[in-house]
C-alpha cells in the first residue's frame, strides 16, 4: 500500500506541475493580449479575443489538476481549533468523520459531474461564445480531479488508520 501511494503521489506532482505550466502560459497569453491591445503591430491583431474565455478555462483546470496535490501536501484550507483543544483520540475520531464526509462528497461529485459530462456528449452540447467549443470538454475534468480526491481520501484514510491515534499534524494553525 505504502509503495501504490508513493506512485500516487508522483501522480498528484506532476498533475501540480501541469498546473503551474497552465498559469505560466495563462500569463504570458494575458500580456501578450494585453501588450497587442496597447501597442499596434502591423500584421498582427489588436488583442487576442480569445484570451479571457482560454484564461477561465485554465484557471479551471489549474483547479481542478492542482487540489487532490494540494489535499495530499496538507495544504487545503482547515480549521482545526477544535481539534487541538478536545482530546487527541476524540479529534482522531473527528478527522475519521471528515475524512469519510469528504469521501462520500467526492463520490457524489463524480457521479453526478460524469453523468452531466455524458449527457452533454451524448446531446452534442456546444459553448458558444467567442470560440465554439463541445460543452463536455469544460464538464469532464470535474468528475476526473474528484476521483483523484476521492482516491487521495482513501490514502489519508490509511494513514490515519496506521498512524498515531491523534489529530493529523498537516495544515495546522496552533501547536
Amino acid at each position: 500500500m505504502n509503495r501504490l501511494s508513493e506512485l500516487y503521489g508522483k501522480l498528484l506532482s506532476a498533475l501540480g506541475l501541469i498546473a503551474c505550466a497552465l498559469l505560466f502560459a495563462m500569463m504570458l497569453m494575458i500580456c501578450a493580449d494585453v501588450l497587442l491591445r496597447n501597442l499596434p503591430i502591423p500584421g498582427l491583431p489588436r488583442g487576442l479575443a480569445w484570451s479571457n474565455e482560454v484564461s477561465e478555462m485554465m484557471l479551471y483546470l489549474i483547479t481542478m489538476l492542482s487540489a487532490p496535490w494540494l489535499l495530499r501536501q496538507g495544504q487545503h484550507i482547515r480549521v482545526d481549533i477544535l481539534l487541538r483543544a478536545i482530546p487527541r483520540y476524540l479529534a482522531w475520531c473527528c478527522e475519521w468523520i471528515a475524512d469519510i464526509c469528504g469521501l462520500i462528497c467526492c463520490l457524489l461529485i463524480v457521479w453526478y459531474g460524469a453523468r452531466a459530462a455524458l449527457k452533454s456528449f451524448a446531446d452534442g452540447s456546444m459553448t458558444i461564445k467567442t470560440l465554439v467549443t463541445p460543452e463536455w470538454w469544460s464538464l469532464a475534468p470535474l468528475p476526473l480531479a474528484f476521483a483523484l480526491l476521492g482516491i487521495e481520501m482513501l490514502f489519508r484514510m490509511h494513514r490515519l488508520a496506521t498512524g498515531p491515534r491523534e489529530p493529523r499534524n498537516d495544515a495546522v494553525s496552533a501547536s
